[in-house]
């Protein structure tokens, strides 16, 4: 039988947190934003890291967040827990959107939302290109390194095709599959830790 307490301490990949790779929770942390949660960084410094959580769709409308919003049939994630009043987004848009910031190859952070609505009404941008998040991850200086070293979170890469395409509901399990060994254990424990 496998020891709990060794797989959650288990070797570090030694990847470390960066523009682009993404934060896996381990599996008992059980706050309600972050449990099984898989984080994509859009910036990390040593003033601190932002992020968005990527498999946590919300049953809300565009129009439901942002008035006189383009009809489009897009999901909206929880971005995290700051400022869950603001809107942001990822796209495939690259440079077509003005103020955009590429976080990985082919994949860009932000930029003109008027544009994006523009896009939108004549017919220009579709629900695979863009995904919409309501707050964000935030972490001040050095607080996500201390997560790090309590073994809150795992680092890895991703890529454009599973940040924009893969199942919600199967991207913690398939995150940590990826990575291999002992973190394939993590997916067998149970969500709720009674239930183990």
């Amino acid at each position: 039988m496998t020891d709990i307490n060794n797989i959650l301490t288990i070797k570090s990949n030694n990847l470390k947190p960066s523009r682009g790779r993404i934060l896996i929770s381990e599996p008992f942390l059980l706050d309600y934003y972050f449990k099984r949660s898989v984080v994509l960084l859009a910036e990390h410094n040593d003033e601190g890291s932002f992020g968005l959580i990527l498999n946590k769709p919300v049953d809300m409308l565009l129009s439901d967040v942002i008035k006189d919003f383009p009809k489009f049939d897009a999901p909206i994630y929880l971005g995290g827990p700051v400022k869950t009043e603001n809107l942001y987004f990822i796209h495939t848009l690259g440079n077509i959107i003005e103020e955009s910031l590429e976080i990985l190859e082919g994949l860009y952070w932000g930029g003109d939302i008027d544009h994006i609505k523009e896009l939108i009404s004549i017919g220009r941008l579709g629900p695979s290109q863009i995904k919409f998040f309501v707050g964000y991850s935030g972490w001040v200086s050095k607080q996500l390194d201390s997560e790090l070293s309590r073994n809150s979170w795992v680092v890895s890469n991703i890529n454009l095709k599973t940040v924009m395409d893969e199942d919600t509901e199967s991207m913690w399990d398939t995150t940590l599959l990826e990575l291999g060994g002992d973190y394939s254990y993590w997916t067998k424990f149970p969500s709720d830790p009674a239930f183990n």
